[in-house]
Order: structure tokens, then sequence, then C-alpha cells
């Protein structure tokens, strides 16, 4: 995992407000939004992670999101990956398509 992914997986751990680089987090109230070049790729609440793609499938917004599954769910089931140009996701369940707004129980 990148320091990045690190300090952002902390600032939302923390309920702080995060900015570096690229990378935004945003606390308000009980959630977490996370920004990427300023589009919404994340929501982390108390008891959900909700992803999205910001419109870009970049190999940078998967590990940023690889990274949020990895410390807030179950890192070895959950997650996204990539496969012939397009992109899928891990889940408990098995693998489906990506789609935007999915939600990861926590």
């Amino acid at each position: 995992m990148r320091l990045i992914e690190q300090q952002m997986n902390n600032a939302i751990r923390c309920n702080k407000n995060f900015q570096k680089d690229n990378t935004t987090v945003i606390n308000i109230s009980d959630k977490s939004f996370v920004y990427l070049h300023g589009n919404h790729i994340a929501t982390v609440g108390n008891d959900f992670l909700q992803i999205f793609d910001g419109g870009w499938q970049s190999n940078t917004t998967k590990s940023r999101l690889n990274a949020l599954c990895n410390e807030f769910t179950n890192g070895i089931c959950n997650g996204v990956f990539q496969q012939n140009w397009d992109w899928y996701i891990n889940t408990d369940n098995g693998v489906i398509d990506f789609f935007n707004g999915y939600e990861f129980a926590l």
C-alpha cells in the first residue's frame, strides 16, 4: 500500500480531513468522502463502504479503492480488479461486474 493510501485511511479512521497531491478526504458528520483528482471515488460510513470509479477507471483509482477495501472490509475477499480492460468487484459472494455505488457492508 502506498504511503498516501495509508494516510488517507488514517484520516478516515480518525474522522479528519486530509488533502495530499491528488487525494482528498472530507469528513462530514459520520461519513468520509474520498476524492481523486476532484472526482468522488468512495464514501465510508460507520457500517458501509460505497465505491465509484469517478469517471476514470485508472490504475490509481483502482489502487485507492483496493486500499479502502483492505482497510475497512475483508481485503482477502473484497476488492476491484481488471481483466481484459473491464473492471470487476470481488465480493463475499463472488465476482460481479463493476458498477458505481456498489456498497460493501462493514
